[in-house]
């Protein structure tokens, strides 16, 4: 007697879809101006897909709009916007000035990128909801991204003379480290487990505004700083349970046990 397998969800629904379709121009949109030299426009770009990105999610959780179809589309726009465009962007601005070398940095990166959006679609029921299996795309992406803006900004708006050839090596070795990163197996935290809906003490929200009003100050250099430091966290974190010789991998417990 053959069993039914139970119904897949392969609905479409609007809503969830048109953030991910956001997600996907604005890494199109970055594509194309840093075909034209806007490195600028381009990796600013990159940011508004990270905030897309974020929201599309969410928002399917929130209406109960959750498909296997807007799973695959959010990897597949994932990729256009955190994988081939801030390699070509990273490319364009610095690297091809290194000839191959340039090319197979921003080829390691777009490997890993996919790569790690792979691991996540296959390992996303196995892994503690707390922390990434590795550097997560948007991240890695914002991590080029802010490398470019911020350079740009202080070459155009303080007078500080250098071109983005003198800068080469340091975006080769960015490159690589964000691809690299996200293969790799060592804990980044999600922010998963925030409980937005609790309540909070009045101190938090005026954090909150400091924040929002500081990083408007200067965007590029305090992106770019936060970017950093995230993504220097894991490494940190990993080393540090090592030293401690506790358990760095992220699997949850009752699917650690089984494998």
């Amino acid at each position: 007697m053959n069993q039914r397998l139970p119904r897949r969800r392969t609905s479409i629904y609007l809503l969830p879809n048109l953030f991910t379709t956001g997600c996907l121009f604005a890494g199109f949109f970055a594509i194309v101006q840093a075909m034209h030299g806007r490195f600028t426009e381009a990796a600013i770009a990159i940011f508004v897909a990270m905030v897309l990105d974020s929201l599309d999610g969410r928002v399917a959780r929130l209406t109960n709009t959750t498909s296997d179809f807007g799973a695959q589309y959010d990897s597949l726009a994932d990729m256009v916007a955190f994988g081939a465009a801030p390699a070509l962007i990273i490319y364009m601005w610095s690297l091809q000035s290194l000839g191959k070398f340039g090319w197979l940095a921003a080829f390691v990166y777009v490997a890993g990128a996919a790569l790690r959006l792979a691991r996540f679609n296959t390992n996303i029921t196995i892994v503690d909801k707390r922390f990434f299996q590795g550097l997560p795309s948007p991240a890695a992406a914002a991590l080029l991204a802010g490398l470019v803006w911020v350079a740009t900004d202080l070459r155009e708006t303080r007078w500080i003379d250098y071109s983005a050839a003198d800068l080469r090596w340091v975006s080769w070795a960015v490159a690589v480290y964000a691809g690299l990163s996200m293969v790799s197996s060592v804990p980044f935290y999600s922010f998963k487990d925030l409980n937005l809906r609790r309540s909070v003490p009045y101190a938090m929200i005026f954090l909150v505004a400091l924040g929002l009003v500081l990083i408007s100050q200067d965007p590029p250099s305090l992106l770019f700083l936060l970017m950093l430091a995230y993504g220097l966290s894991g490494w940190l974190l990993f080393f540090w349970r090592k030293a401690r010789g506790e358990k760095v991998e992220v699997f949850a417990e009752s699917d650690q046990k089984d494998l």
